[in-house]
């Protein structure tokens, strides 16, 4: 039977002890995170923020937002239940109030989180703009100091770079995102080539981040997630009761013969590299990746300002520690 306070303990006592090789801020700093997650159409994004929560208790991260990418009616009630039920109520929740894809939970977990756990947001009208949180939020940061995660559609990303100078800063999108980000870390792609959901789904958001966003770009692909399972310890986890995480992969698992074994952990990666670096796990490839009319994507070898992971250990590794990681229940802050 699993423990799931010893287990996160010792699994978080490992990441510390771990080498980093460059990317992970220092132990005594932790990694400032705007999370942008469409929470929904699939449900490793539950997974994900579940982790950025536990590295927040660990103070290995500071989540300064959780912005939907997408705008279903149940997606920041959703964001508000997790959020609450880790102990962070507060946290600032953002939504695009444009154009935007409206895909949900294919699932039906949305529903029981909203009916079964506390929250304070009870609709997308109560929350701001996606743009406008971003620009509110960033402004307010240190220079070259956030890391904004990204496990969804480039929506936000793009219109944030469209944006104009309003009343939080006198810069336009791409000069404050050149001014107060360190790095985007994206669960995007397939490399070195192919078609993937996240990037497809708005295509022309997707063009217009890779062209123009003007920090570094880590790349999390579909071969990377697709390789590890998630979610079976949590639900056979009796120690854990009355959890909206466990919930969600306790009614989503059974419901596809693919994830008999666990469901795939992309979004999860994406997590974990951006707030812990990409090492020892994976390596990087540099180049930058090319955009094709339908929405797949290529990759120039010659091209600067983007990488994207490859395996270095063995997969087991990471899928052992993102389920450790998954089963991390709430601390009082």
């Amino acid at each position: 039977m699993i423990r799931p306070y010893l287990f996160f303990a010792s699994v978080l006592l490992a990441l510390t002890a771990g080498s980093s090789y460059g990317q992970s801020a220092p132990k005594s700093q932790p990694v400032s995170v705007i999370f942008d997650t469409d929470m929904g159409p699939d449900y490793d994004d539950v997974g994900a923020i579940t982790m950025l929560h536990a590295f927040a208790d660990a103070g290995q991260a500071r989540i300064l937002a959780t912005i939907a990418s997408t705008n279903y009616p149940n997606v920041t009630p959703v964001l508000s239940v997790l959020n609450t039920y880790f102990n962070r109520p507060n946290i600032p929740i953002g939504v695009p109030k444009g154009e935007a894809v409206g895909d949900k939970d294919t699932q039906h977990w949305s529903d029981t989180l909203v009916a079964r756990y506390p929250h304070k947001i009870k609709s997308n009208s109560e929350v701001p703009d996606a743009v406008a949180l971003y620009r509110q939020i960033l402004a307010k940061q240190p220079d070259q100091s956030v890391t904004i995660i990204t496990v969804g559609f480039l929506t936000n990303l793009a219109n944030l770079l469209n944006s104009p100078p309003d009343q939080y800063s006198r810069l336009a999108g791409k000069e404050l995102v050149t001014k107060k980000v360190k790095k985007l870390v994206s669960m995007a792609g397939k490399f070195p080539s192919g078609r993937e959901y996240n990037v497809h789904r708005d295509v022309a958001s997707s063009k217009v981040v890779f062209a123009n966003w003007p920090t570094s770009i880590l790349m999390s692909g579909f071969e990377i997630g697709e390789q590890i399972h998630s979610g079976l310890p949590l639900t056979q986890n009796t120690r854990i009761q009355h959890s909206p995480v466990k919930d969600v992969f306790r009614i989503s698992l059974p419901k596809a013969a693919e994830d008999k074994n666990g469901r795939m952990s992309w979004d999860q990666t994406a997590v974990l590299v951006g707030v812990k670096g990409y090492a020892p796990y994976y390596t990087v490839k540099s180049g930058r990746l090319t955009m094709n009319a339908d929405g797949s994507n290529g990759w120039n070898d010659a091209g600067k300002g983007h990488e994207y992971l490859v395996v270095s250990q063995p997969v087991s590794e990471v899928e052992t520690l993102i389920n450790e990681l998954m089963q991390h229940q709430p601390v009082k802050h």
